[in-house]
């Protein structure tokens, strides 16, 4: 097995060429109007927009700053200016059931017109409705009613009286009424004129005016009557003649309206009511006009709130569109979602009307296109449940959530519900999208159509353009000066550095945009025109500098020796682990000292981390790892008599991931063996079950980490990291590393196996077996399995027995 040679550093940074582009300046580029990067999920965008089936609404998943918003609203706007503009909505007064309001449809614009019609027509009504009752011919058909009554009162009187006088007796009006008293000459005799009078005479007059009496109760008996014949001649007068008031104008209005069966039908009950509320028009009471030579008397004020009932309450108002609505709501609550039943507080009661009905964002997207970010929709209570049940049944319903939970007892209104047709998009990530599937199984029937939105690009010349072209697109929305060549490459770079792979390109378009942004502001600081390499580096360094406090306290603690790690010298079972610490937007390498003990004992290796529950599933799982790996190899026919312990030293917080499964492995195999491994050499990857170093995350920031503590304490041109050889690729390390490595002062070792990296930390040859299966003596592998046989010797001279045998259980008893 040869010596792996450190990498050339022409490998641990892909350079992009500024001469492989003929601009001089983003300003000669055109603008880029399509999407880079996003083919897959621009398919899916156009096919979820463009199939109009049930259940075909649209998920777009993918990391945040990715462009989902941008494309989906790009296309969806491109799509909607292609459709007419949806109906308006209006609710109108139930004048049979007030709180049921009806829901009317009209043309887009109409609803509003449709407002200021009855604005109208009420203006004029209240005009003219008292105009034709303050008509002389009202007065004169009026008057005749009242004085058909009075005739018929005055003629009853009249004959009752006439009565009285033949029987020498007064009809006389009294505080409590008409009464009959006796006459003599003409006039009316006193009570004790009348005690005089002889007996016989007092009997008979008494008698007279029982008689009377009697007659007369009969006759006011039938005057009740007489006054609800009265009221109800001048109701059917006061019809008519409202009729003749209204019907004019309500049908100069309904040929307004003739293709609009529902605005008919409304018309025509509007007027019914207006008939039926006369009063209300014209204010006054039941009682007798006034002489026509009199005043009329003054009305009493109108209540405003009554005209309420008339008003035309335009929910969704397409007034002036040219195409299908693309709606965003950014606070999609139950009411912002739906809609909401406002209340006005009325006398200490809170009261409501259809006025105060308020659309949401379903109306206001109704026949066009609703974007929602999926997980501020399942952070509003109830909120989710509500969308899926207007899109299951396609109708919006507003209901008073107060009332559905019976959490208030306020008076509500039930508005009609309406026909829904829009397509919803949800904006979220993969795990959100793959965990609503999972658990909501509605989810799969109403969103049918998944855009997945990439986070990288392949990183390819053409790309590169594109790339170009797409920052000097960013450059002037923004107004953000030009950049040349040369900062053009910086940032694709970069983008490679983000995308975390020197074969791909960042699609995080918001965090290119920032650099862009940054990196013209320090542009304006130099008086630089045009933005230059120094600049996006300027931004790149900056935007480092704000977040590495806690990176430059760990180094700091590292150099002080408050955090134990040797970069020189060497130590037996003592490795250099890497790990990478994610602190917001910032990443950062940290170097780990990782120990491992040996013993004899019955094949466990103690992982520390796990025991004290620091350690995640991954890294455990990384650790059981290397059981089966020293048993296949060392003790595939004996046992495995060893107890060993790993740990991260000076660890006080949880550790996951695998990444440093082949550190741990270096420093077992180090101590098994007795040899020392080379304190200058960090390692990272994890390891499988054969041997072999597999790919890990963050390589960049882990050998940069420790190119930091070394650097810090001094290169010796002896240090450097082991790296998987499959991480090479991704490989774009910052510019005073690769210095470094181009100097012959640090070095980037990639590794394919454990033994590959066991010779690099001990310098001594791992060795292979021979044909007869054995290791070469002095080699790493021929002491490891030499310790493990004294091991199992040892451990059978002790007479100890297998795990999980009999004995050990008595043992264990």
């Amino acid at each position: 097995m040869g010596l792996v040679r450190p990498l050339e550093a022409a490998a641990l940074y892909q350079r992009c060429d500024p001469m492989q582009f003929a601009f001089e300046t983003t300003a000669d580029l055109e603008d880029l109007t399509g999407v880079i990067g996003q083919a897959r999920a621009v398919e899916a965008v156009r096919f979820g927009i463009g199939i109009s089936r049930e259940g075909y609404n649209l998920f777009a998943l993918g990391p945040e700053g990715t462009g989902k918003y941008a494309v989906v609203r790009r296309y969806l706007e491109r799509q909607a200016a292609d459709r007419p503009p949806p109906s308006d909505w209006c609710y109108v007064n139930n004048f049979v059931e007030a709180y049921k309001p009806r829901a009317l449809r009209l043309p887009a614009g109409g609803g509003s017109r449709l407002r200021r019609d009855m604005e109208r027509l009420v203006e004029e009504l209240r005009t003219a409705i008292p105009a034709t009752f303050e008509s002389e011919n009202y007065r004169r058909r009026r008057q005749d009613i009242e004085e058909e009554f009075r005739e018929r009162q005055e003629k009853v009187l009249t004959e009752i009286q006439r009565r009285a006088q033949e029987r020498g007796l007064a009809l006389i009006r009294t505080p409590m009424g008409l009464a009959f008293a006796p006459t003599r000459g003409g006039e009316v005799i006193s009570p004790e004129e009348f005690q005089k009078l002889p007996p016989s005479e007092q009997e008979r007059a008494q008698a007279d005016v029982s008689a009377l009496q009697e007659e007369l109760q009969k006759s006011l008996g039938q005057m009740p009557q007489w006054d609800r014949e009265r009221r109800a001649k001048v109701k059917e007068l006061n019809q008519e003649v409202g009729l003749f008031a209204v019907g004019h104008l309500i049908e100069e209005l309904r040929r307004t309206y003739l293709d609009l069966p529902a605005v008919l039908a409304y018309l025509t009950r509007v007027q019914q009511d207006v008939i039926d509320n006369l009063d209300e028009f014209l204010g006054i009471t039941d009682t007798p006009p006034a002489a026509p030579a009199e005043a009329s008397p003054p009305r009493p004020p109108v209540t405003a709130s009554f005209f309420r009932r008339y008003q035309v309450n335009v929910v969704v108002d397409h007034s002036g569109a040219t195409g299908a609505p693309v709606i965003y709501e950014d606070h999609p609550a139950v009411q912002n979602l739906v809609g909401r039943i406002e209340h006005m507080a009325q006398m200490g009661t809170l009261v409501t009307d259809f006025n105060l009905i308020k659309a949401g964002a379903l109306y206001r997207a109704n026949g066009g296109y609703l974007i929602l970010d999926a997980r501020k929709v399942l952070l509003q209570p109830f909120a989710w449940e509500e969308l899926k049940r207007a899109l299951r049944s396609r109708e919006i319903r507003i209901e008073v959530l107060g009332q559905t939970l019976s959490l208030v007892s306020t008076v509500s209104l039930e508005p009609e519900p309406i026909p829904l047709d829009v397509k919803v998009i949800l904006l979220g990530e993969r795990l959100l999208y793959y965990t609503l599937y999972q658990a909501d199984p509605d989810f799969g029937e109403l969103f049918k159509v998944a855009a997945d939105f990439e986070d990288q690009m392949d990183r390819t010349s053409d790309n590169h353009l594109l790339y170009a072209r797409m920052i000097g697109t960013i450059a002037r929305q923004e107004g953000i000066r030009p950049l040349d060549r040369a900062a053009v490459t910086r940032v694709i770079e970069q983008s490679a550095r983000l995308a975390g792979d020197a074969d791909k390109l960042s699609t995080h378009m918001h965090s290119v945009a920032d650099l862009l942004r940054e990196a013209d502001y320090w542009a304006g600081e130099a008086q630089h025109p045009i933005i230059d390499a120094t600049d996006v580096q300027h931004a790149i360094d900056a935007q480092i500098r704000r977040l590495d406090r806690v990176r430059e306290r760990i180094q700091e603690e590292i150099q002080r020796g408050t955090i134990l790690i040797d970069t020189q010298g060497t130590a037996v079972g003592q490795v250099n682990g890497l790990s990478v610490l994610s602190m917001g937007q910032f990443a950062f390498g940290r170097p780990s000292r990782i120990t491992a003990r040996v013993r004899l004992g019955r094949g466990e290796i103690v992982d520390i981390e796990r025991e004290v529950a620091l350690g995640g599933p991954v890294h455990s799982k990384g650790v059981l790892i290397l059981s089966a790996y020293l048993g296949a190899r060392y003790a595939s026919d004996r046992p495995l008599s060893l107890s060993a312990s790993l740990v991260f030293e000076q660890s006080y917080s949880g550790v996951e991931g695998d990444s440093a499964s082949s550190a741990e492995l270096y420093a077992l195999l180090s101590a098994l063996a007795d040899l020392p491994v080379k304190q200058g050499l960090a390692v990272t990857g994890s390891v499988n079950q054969r041997g072999q170093v597999q790919a890990i995350g963050g390589v960049n920031e882990k050998i940069e980490g420790f190119f930091d503590t070394c650097r810090a304490q001094g290169l010796t041109g002896e240090q450097g990291v082991l790296i998987p050889a499959s991480n090479v690729k991704h490989l774009m390390l910052r510019h005073d590393v690769v210095a470094a490595v181009a100097a012959g002062q640090f070095q980037v070792y990639a590794v394919e196996s454990i033994d590959q990296g066991i010779e690099l930390l001990t310098g001594v040859p791992a060795g292979e077996r021979d044909n007869a299966g054995e290791f070469p003596a002095g080699s790493v592998n021929q002491r490891v399995e030499a310790r493990l046989i004294a091991l199992a010797e040892k451990r059978l001279a002790f007479g100890v027995p297998e795990r999980g045998s009999a004995g050990d259980e008595r043992a264990r008893a």
